[in-house]
């Protein structure tokens, strides 16, 4: 079965949002609607989404700095803004910002579902699970929930254990969050489990101790960052 592709819409105005997102559902996506940019930064950073539709002009944060906070974490994610800003510099800017796409409002919905799914056709990646990670000289076996050293050492990891080494491999040199890791990991986004977060991370340094170039560092306030050092 098909994964239904997960957009997050950022728009004040309630019933436009309410119209874009029912009828985005009814074709078949996921959708995650906000009414301002703080909010949907606040869920971008917590779960995965295929691609962000953004208003520009919001209160409390707008979508050009939406846009940057958005692209500061994630390169690779389709952003498109919809806006009554229909000025050329207005769409340069727009562009200058590393979007995918500016529609001008009003606008066809249907004109933006074809909008949505050729960007989506384009950016779209073979749905490919990896099982092993190199980390440094370290071998991570996501399915045995092993990780493999130097002179045949080898230690096996818990179930919790085996879950949050495989998010951080897969945003390796990124920084996560802690609330996507609960998510994740715990599968809710209950924040009773913050504690547990720090709990399993010093356990997974323990483990990674045999190879002193693979680190999980602290990124104060925010979460925690995989990375290796040469």
């Amino acid at each position: 079965m098909e994964t239904k592709k997960r957009i997050l819409i950022a728009e004040d105005d309630a019933n436009l949002g309410k119209v874009i997102s029912s009828y985005l559902q009814a074709k078949g996506f996921e959708i995650k609607l906000c009414e301002n940019g703080v909010q949907a930064y606040e869920e971008f950073v917590s779960d995965d989404y295929d691609l962000c539709l953004l208003d520009i002009m919001m209160p409390v944060k707008d979508g050009y700095s939406l846009s940057s906070e958005i692209r500061d974490r994630d390169k690779k994610v389709p952003i498109i803004f919809m806006s009554v800003k229909s000025l050329e510099e207005d769409v340069l800017k727009g562009f200058q910002l590393d979007i995918d796409d500016y529609i001008i409002k009003p606008f066809s919905i249907e004109e933006l579902l074809m909008r949505i799914q050729a960007i989506l056709r384009r950016t779209a990646i073979p749905e490919e699970e990896v099982a092993v990670f190199q980390l440094n000289k370290t071998i991570f076996d996501y399915e045995k929930q092993l990780l493999l050293f130097k002179k045949n050492k080898q230690s096996r990891l818990t179930s919790k254990e085996n879950a949050l080494l495989y998010v951080l491999c897969m945003k390796m040199g990124l920084v996560v969050d802690r609330s996507y890791i609960i998510k994740k990991v715990w599968d809710c986004s209950d924040f009773y489990n913050a504690r547990s977060v720090d709990v399993y991370i010093n356990r997974l340094r323990k483990h990674l101790k045999c190879d002193p170039n693979v680190k999980i560092l602290n990124v104060h306030g925010i979460g925690f960052k995989l990375v290796i050092e040469k």
